[in-house]
């Protein structure tokens, strides 16, 4: 499991995502970018990136993953 699999996997898992993945081997921090976040708490955005991975925290083959997740104009926000 590589920081490039996480990213394609939570790409793939949730609608027009942006993921931006750091850290090293099994402990991980993605900030994640898309529309699907609208309307959401940050608890549901949560879970809705950890779906996407769960089933490699569950065979811990990922320990830690640390989330950030923004829809688009917040990230544009947060960019200053």
């Amino acid at each position: 499991m590589t920081a490039d699999d996480v990213k394609k996997l939570i790409e793939e898992g949730i609608p027009n995502s942006q993921a931006i993945i750091s850290g090293e081997g099994c402990n991980l921090e993605a900030t994640v970018i898309s529309d699907a976040f609208e309307g959401m708490s940050m608890l549901a955005e949560q879970k809705m990136v950890f779906a996407t991975v769960n089933h490699l925290i569950s065979t811990g083959e990922l320990h830690a993953l640390a989330i950030k997740a923004y829809t688009p104009d917040e990230w544009q926000t947060a960019q200053g």
